[in-house]
């Protein structure tokens, strides 16, 4: 009982984490429409945004996975928290030198820090308590990622998002004086939802260093190398698994927005509303199906929700009007539990490799750089954003296949 009282209080500022980070993300959906407009750039140019974000994840998981072991949990938390609060403050030169390129870095410095973040923070959370409730508690404060997915499209709708959307026809016909300052004005609504955000993040990096933490140090004798913790077949197909997810995740909410606007003819204020429904449904989901899991294998669950989701993209693909909108709504409530699941599952068992097995998880992530451009270069190339949510189908196939027959354990030889 003491020891699992003595849980309660990091577990609790492990789960704010989940929300901060999951609030920065659900931003990029909508800078990447406002960064399109205010930059005049096509949607294979726009999805650099997810690119500059998730290539982090490849670079800086393996150096955050030897932080972690060499530093310990609290300390890579606290580095993770100053570089998501410097690259928000970044925000500010890169509106007033109204450079795409400052913004991408900018972006890329935050999920640096976000990597350190989620590398510590999704395994802390599975062993802070029961071994046999892991996977549920993961389940359980990543929902939190789905209330910022709720919240963080509204926000940044409300102030980042003007409602103004010029033609080239319109902006040629205005002065060079007046394009300039329209264009000036697109770029600098960012600077404050960004210094806010930095702000709060540095109070929570001094909050964790005043704060006690336990930490969960590996056993003398246990650090394994990288290929040995792949010698792990689960733990290979998670990582394939969360790849295909984060790059569909990536793909459905980043050009959601777009596709609203094209598919069902609605404004942006409209769609970025829409879009916070979507991050309600993920959060449902969340909750939901982390209480199904009392009853439904976790592996069972994610094999049925990636199969609902094949069907659902194809319907985005093919629908008119409300109906594509409606299918994403239902393709956020039904992907809700896939990376929690597939982090937990992959992470199984895996003893001294546990911090590296991570680390490979989360280097996975780097599918939400890779397969964005793919769907954007479809939809440039066919003219037609909806063919490309062919990309998201065939991701969440493969997410079906880990759940079928990948997650399973074999004995390493």
């Amino acid at each position: 009982m003491e020891k699992k009282n003595n849980y309660l209080l990091p577990f609790i500022l492990v789960t704010s984490l989940f929300f901060l980070w999951g609030f920065v993300h659900n931003l990029d959906p909508i800078l990447i429409p406002h960064l399109r407009k205010a930059f005049r750039l096509s949607t294979l140019q726009s999805s650099l945004v997810d690119s500059a974000v998730f290539i982090a994840y490849f670079i800086m998981a393996l150096p955050a996975g030897f932080i972690m072991r060499k530093y310990g949990y609290k300390s890579g938390i606290i580095i993770g928290l100053t570089l998501f609060a410097f690259g928000s403050f970044l925000f500010v030169p890169a509106a007033d030198t109204r450079q795409y390129l400052f913004f991408l870095g900018a972006l890329f410095i935050i999920a640096c820090g976000l990597t350190i973040l989620e590398t510590a923070a999704n395994p802390y959370a599975t062993i802070l308590g029961a071994p046999e409730t892991a996977t549920q508690r993961l389940n359980f404060v990543q929902s939190f990622n789905g209330l910022a997915a709720t919240i963080a499209p509204l926000i940044g709708g409300r102030f980042i998002l003007s409602g103004k959307n010029l033609t080239d026809a319109e902006l040629a016909a205005m002065t060079e004086q007046a394009r300039n300052a329209y264009l000036q004005s697109e770029s600098d609504s960012v600077k404050m939802p960004y210094i806010i955000l930095g702000s709060i993040i540095l109070l929570v990096a001094l909050f964790f260093w005043f704060t006690r933490l336990p930490d969960v140090k590996e056993e003398a004798g246990e650090k394994k190398k990288v290929w040995h913790a792949l010698r792990h077949r689960h733990l290979s197909w998670a990582v394939i698994a969360q790849f295909f997810y984060v790059g569909a995740q990536v793909c459905v909410s980043s050009f959601f927005i777009l596709i609203a606007t094209r598919a069902a003819g609605i404004g942006e204020q409209a769609a970025s509303s829409y879009l916070g429904i979507c991050g309600f449904a993920f959060m449902s989901g969340r909750f939901i199906g982390t209480f199904i899991m009392r009853y439904i294998a976790p592996e069972k669950l994610l094999t049925l929700y990636a199969a609902v989701n094949v069907v659902l993209c194809g319907i985005a693909i093919s629908a008119e009007g409300m109906i594509t909108i409606y299918a994403l709504i239902g393709i956020a409530f039904f992907m809700s539990i896939m990376f929690p699941t597939i982090f937990a599952l992959g992470i199984k068992d895996l003893g001294g490799d546990t911090k590296i097995g991570s680390s490979l998880i989360i280097m996975s992530i780097v599918g939400g750089a890779v397969l964005p451009p793919v769907l954007g270069y479809i939809a440039d190339r066919t003219g037609n954003i909806q063919n490309g949510y062919i990309v998201p189908l065939i991701c969440f196939a493969v997410v079906f296949l880990f759940g079928w027959k990948g997650h399973k354990l074999r004995p390493v030889q």
